[in-house]
């Protein structure tokens, strides 16, 4: 099989999607925030977080769902931080979001320490199984990479098309998209705008905190540390990258993993005679490329970033 022959296999678009799964998720919370006007560089602790929290849930006897719940709570929780922070208070969003990452971060290594002192290898649960969708999964090629995925990745998709439709379709989604655009506009319409960001930012993480919790209750059957190795960033250049469009998003959420997917098996192609290293790195630089290629023309919510109190003009 050749560089291009890879391409046209089932088994490359059922990991890319695969791959795709945790960072539509993500992009989609970070999506939210960034509509509302709000900037939430926690994702990468909120992701960890809800790795964590989905996966200890159930290895304490909870069940799969539940475990996805607790996983969304907790980011929600997160979220409430960092929304209280940033927005009544008007705290700077990039030093609160770091802030978020290293105190989730710390938090969670904490806690599996403390709950697992003797533990040396990561505990295993059993994770979300493959669930083909009758008729549908018989579909050559599309069918075995989009209709025989675990129901997390049905769920993914379903988000993402719910964030579209609640962000243009509903007055919901208006209000949240005037906070990140005119929040004065917002105000003279008797809508807190605090209370559409604080709400904004909630549901963000959360959504967040279940793409963490994907990579060990669907992709992987344990957690173990750094696992989320920077997707959350990779998440927050998505949204740039979708122009804060959901659809655009989420194409880019897929471009991005099928670049993951595509190099390894190059490095399999390659018989070590080309250093991994070059292959690990093609997914950022082409990402990089395509973010660069794409920003110029992207509009960005007018108000994000700046915060707002009440009687401002």
């Amino acid at each position: 099989m050749d560089a291009i022959e890879i391409l046209f296999t089932a088994t490359f678009w059922v990991a890319a999607i695969r791959i795709a799964s945790p960072l539509i998720f993500a992009t989609m919370g970070e999506l939210i925030c960034e509509r509302a006007g709000v900037l939430n560089l926690g994702i990468e602790g909120i992701m960890t977080v809800g790795a964590f929290a989905g996966w200890f849930t159930v290895y304490s006897g909870g069940d799969l769902w539940t475990g996805v719940v607790v996983a969304a709570l907790a980011g929600a929780s997160f979220g409430l931080l960092h929304a209280t922070l940033t927005v009544p208070l008007g705290l700077s969003q990039h030093v609160v979001g770091i802030g978020i990452t290293l105190l989730a971060t710390s938090l969670t290594y904490f806690t599996y320490r403390l709950a697992l002192p003797e533990v040396t290898s990561p505990p295993k649960i059993e994770p979300f199984a493959p669930l083909p969708i009758p008729g549908l999964s018989q579909i050559p090629i599309l069918g075995e990479a989009l209709f025989s995925q675990t129901p997390l990745t049905y769920l993914a998709f379903g988000a993402a098309a719910l964030t579209a439709w609640v962000l243009y379709r509903t007055p919901v989604g208006l209000a949240v998209r005037a906070a990140g655009e005119n929040p004065a506009a917002v105000e003279a319409q008797g809508i807190s705008v605090t209370g559409i960001r604080i709400g904004a930012v909630m549901v963000g993480s959360a959504l967040m905190a279940v793409g963490g919790a994907f990579l060990t209750m669907s992709a992987f059957n344990s957690f173990f540390f750094q696992m989320i190795n920077g997707r959350g960033w990779i998440c927050i250049a998505l949204v740039v990258f979708g122009s804060w469009r959901p659809g655009k998003a989420l194409l880019g959420a897929i471009l991005f993993a099928a670049f993951d997917a595509y190099q390894v098996r190059l490095q399999q192609l390659s018989g070590g005679v080309v250093p991994y290293q070059i292959f690990l790195m093609m997914p950022y630089v082409l990402s990089i490329l395509a973010l660069v290629l794409v920003a110029r023309r992207a509009t960005y919510p007018k108000a994000l970033m700046i915060p707002y109190q009440k009687g401002e003009r």
